[in-house]
């Protein structure tokens, strides 16, 4: 008789398809956001916030079209903060409202060489599905 798994540890596989989804899901969303691949090499230097980011006059080369306002922007940041792209700048004081990449952002960026592919609309529906209606 073989023992039974506890609930406090889940099978490997569950967990290698729990990475893959999340994994599909962060690539889906950097494919659906207007963020060129330059964005994403400067949060890996350097943190940014929504405002200072806004503010920029090269956000042609950081962005694809118009630039909303920094609520959008932040909105945008704290979806890529949930699926572990990008992550929030600590100081002295705690969090601020700078966001920098992640390990997992970096790897991500890594699989393209130039620019972002942009998505295909039935990736930016599901992408949007994700982001607006998940799953309870």
């Amino acid at each position: 008789m073989h023992p039974q798994p506890t609930n406090h540890t889940a099978p490997q596989g569950d967990d290698e398809e729990r990475d893959q989804r999340s994994w599909k899901r962060a690539e889906r969303a950097v494919c659906s956001l207007p963020y060129r691949h330059t964005f994403y090499g400067l949060v890996s230097d350097q943190a940014i916030s929504s405002a200072g980011f806004c503010q920029r006059t090269d956000l042609d080369r950081l962005f694809r079209g118009r630039v909303a306002a920094p609520d959008s922007v932040e909105n945008d940041w704290i979806w890529l903060i949930r699926l572990g792209v990008l992550r929030r700048e600590v100081d002295g004081q705690g969090l601020t409202e700078r966001v920098r990449l992640t390990p997992m952002g970096r790897q991500l960026l890594a699989t393209w060489t130039g620019e972002i592919p942009t998505a295909t609309p039935l990736q930016r529906l599901r992408h949007w599905v994700s982001r607006y209606r998940p799953r309870r």
